[in-house]
């Protein structure tokens, strides 16, 4: 092609190229323009990278968290986080940490851990853990292959340890498995009850629609804290970790509900005078079909919505109830458990790195919050 050519067809193929971006603008669908606009936020983007970071290393918690939950060492009770150093003695040596041994505090009379100079112990990655750091990855694959570990008698507390010598990093990641977890089947469960009492209440109305709406304030009368513990109090201290985590997945669920019934009976109510609605009934589809395949699509973006930002709710109920003790008990650890230890002064005085569980609490359910913010901007036709 010449150079006459070239110039005669530039001005074509750029409208070529103009005019398939507006068609693949205006001819997206909703979910397509839902997630250009979720992209454009970037507090919301950032904090869904954060989420996304949290749950993948909560998957992999067994294998990220050097020790398994019921491993301890009373050596080091109460110790504080070790650094990670690179350089010994001006030169670079990699990753490492010192020995830790114990001096007294002059002031408190503390026994306290320092770090020994003259022990060396480098940090190796993928390495068989110790003794009773056994693990099924997902619950199916034996291994005891761990992230990180250092060589010999070498100790890694990348956030101190408790009160009984455990690591509480991996305390905390394998406690970021229930912690992040019961909120999402909490979730799951409370988006089936409040979709099924809602279109029930706006699509029926009459007497059906009285009754939920009396059972709604029924629930939403009890205040929610005193009602979680009155709940939890009901379960036996007998049963099993996993088995507690399904009732309190339940129990979070069936407080949870009320608010969103009450949005989809709404929202039921003004979409079932719309013309492909009334059409679909008088054509004889079943109800559930109407329901199921018309109506609640319409809203779907919002459900979307209101399950993120029901999720922090969940978090800071389950924390709370395991903070309390009426929720999870030890062996089991969730990130309310790790913080039963914070209800002392001298806790919070000597040793700080306890309240390290709180700053992921934090983190999460703010960008829980965030995400939500930004997939509701999206959702919204008029923004």
């Amino acid at each position: 092609m010449s150079a006459v050519e070239k110039v005669k067809t530039a001005p074509a193929e750029a409208r070529t190229k103009e005019q398939k971006k507006s068609d693949k603008y205006y001819y997206a669908s909703q979910w397509s323009l839902m997630m250009r606009k979720f992209r454009k936020h970037k507090l919301a983007m950032a904090s869904t990278i954060i989420l996304l970071f949290f749950y993948i290393v909560a998957i992999f918690g067994n294998f990220v968290a050097p020790q398994g939950t019921e491993q301890y060492d009373g050596k080091y009770v109460n110790c504080g986080p070790t650094p990670i150093h690179w350089f010994h003695d001006g030169k670079f040596i990699g990753p490492f940490v010192y020995g830790l041994k114990t001096e007294r505090d002059p002031e408190t009379y503390m026994l306290m851990f320092a770090e020994d100079p003259e022990a060396v112990y480098k940090i190796k990655f993928f390495q068989q853990g110790a003794e009773g750091g056994e693990y099924k990855l997902f619950g199916l694959i034996p291994s005891n292959l761990h992230l990180f570990e250092a060589e010999g008698d070498g100790r890694v507390f990348l956030f101190g340890t408790d009160s009984m010598g455990r690591d509480l990093f991996s305390r905390v990641v394998l406690g970021a498995q229930i912690s992040l977890f019961i909120p999402v089947v909490g979730m799951l469960l409370t988006l089936v009850l409040g979709l099924f009492m809602g279109s029930l209440a706006g699509y029926f109305g009459g007497w059906v629609d009285t009754v939920i709406q009396r059972l709604v304030e029924v629930v939403r009368s009890f205040p929610q804290v005193p009602l979680w513990m009155a709940l939890s109090a009901a379960i036996p201290k007998t049963l099993k970790p996993a088995q507690v985590f399904m009732l309190m997945t339940l129990i979070l669920s069936l407080i949870s509900w009320p608010d969103l019934s009450r949005v989809v009976r709404s929202k039921f109510i003004s979409v079932k005078k719309e013309d492909y609605i009334m059409a679909a009934r008088i054509s004889g589809a079943p109800v559930n079909k109407v329901i199921i395949r018309h109506m609640i699509p319409s809203f779907t973006s919002y459900i979307i919505v209101n399950m993120t930002m029901s999720i922090p709710g969940l978090i800071i109920g389950e924390t709370t109830l395991s903070f309390l003790g009426l929720g999870l008990r030890s062996p089991a650890t969730s990130w309310g458990v790790l913080l039963q230890e914070t209800n002392k002064l001298e806790t919070i005085m000597f040793y700080g790195w306890k309240l390290i569980p709180m700053l992921f609490v934090f983190l999460t359910v703010l960008a829980f919050n965030f995400m939500g913010d930004g997939l509701r901007d999206a959702a919204d036709p008029y923004k």
